[in-house]
C-alpha cells in the first residue's frame, strides 16, 4: 500500500510557489518538501486542514491511496 502526495499538482493547477504555500500553511520549506517527496511518515490534521484552507480542497484532493502490486489482502 502506497499513499501518494498530491500537493504538487495542486500547487501548479494553483500556479502557487512552494514558497507562498509554505508560508500559507505555516511550515518550513524543508517539512514542505517532505510532504511533497511522500517522505513524511505522519500528518497532523491541523496540518492537513491548513494545507485543504490554501489549497482550497479536500482532504482527499491531497493524498491518494494506491494498492500494493501483490494483489488483495
Amino acid at each position: 500500500m502506497a499513499i501518494v502526495v498530491e500537493i504538487d499538482v495542486l500547487l501548479a493547477k494553483r500556479k502557487m510557489s512552494v514558497g507562498d504555500f509554505a508560508d500559507a500553511i505555516g511550515l518550513s520549506l524543508a517539512n514542505v518538501s517532505v510532504l511533497k517527496n511522500g517522505r513524511a511518515k505522519a500528518v497532523r490534521f491541523s496540518t492537513l486542514n491548513a494545507i485543504c484552507e490554501a489549497l482550497a480542497c479536500q482532504p482527499g484532493d491531497v493524498l491518494r491511496w494506491v494498492p500494493d502490486d501483490g494483489g488483495a489482502r
